[in-house]
């Protein structure tokens, strides 16, 4: 089960949910990198796109990280992280908690315009190596196991009619779903009326 209580982690020291810090070349480099591949696909932008919105040769994006599968590997790892720190930034409630993950997606990951980095890599999984497949189930790991810790502390109010683990799973394939849906559309609405549906689902209201 997720922490739930304060952390010892400062709010202004917590990033958003997966956001890379602001910074020096390798950082701009880092959060370009997660815009790309949120809004084009890992398989739709090249080192020269990355070196031309950063500003730099494209020389100079080998210094930092060795192939564009190094960089996959570390904006995925970014975005756990920034996960981790997110779900223990503030002192909610389970069910504040549940709200804050769909506001997340909502707004963090830019429901209508982008989609989640882990999900947007699942389109090339055949052309990507296995690190940077790793680095993707990390994540939806990290997002699974602390749903089922939300969970499973509101399941003695929740209309669960499988393991909370399988209703976990369920929710974050929703969510990732609803992103790419709404996408597809360019519509928040797409995406807020299918968490209305989930939260229906659940006999949240």
């Amino acid at each position: 089960m997720p922490n739930l209580s304060v952390s010892s982690v400062s709010a202004a020291s917590v990033r958003s949910p997966g956001a890379p810090p602001a910074g020096g070349t390798r950082d701009q480099i880092v959060r370009v990198a997660r815009e790309l591949i949120q809004t084009r696909s890992y398989l739709g932008f090249s080192f020269q796109d990355v070196a031309d919105q950063v500003g730099v040769r494209k020389a100079s994006l080998y210094h930092h990280f060795p192939t564009k599968e190094a960089l996959g590997v570390e904006v995925l790892r970014e975005a756990t992280q920034g996960f981790r720190d997110w779900s223990v930034a503030k002192q909610r409630t389970p069910r504040e908690w549940l709200e804050a993950y769909f506001r997340m997606y909502r707004h963090t990951l830019k429901a209508g315009s982008a989609v989640c980095p882990a999900g947007a890599l699942a389109p090339g999984w055949d052309c990507i190596n296995d690190e940077l497949r790793d680095a993707v189930r990390e994540l939806r790991s990290v997002q699974v196991l602390w749903l089922t810790g939300v969970l499973g502390a509101l399941a003695p109010e929740l209309k669960l009619s499988a393991p909370v683990d399988t209703v976990a799973g369920t929710v974050f394939a929703i969510c990732q779903g609803a992103l790419l849906s709404a996408r597809m559309t360019g519509r928040t609405e797409d995406f807020d009326a299918v968490v209305a549906q989930l939260k229906q689902s659940l006999s949240i209201t």
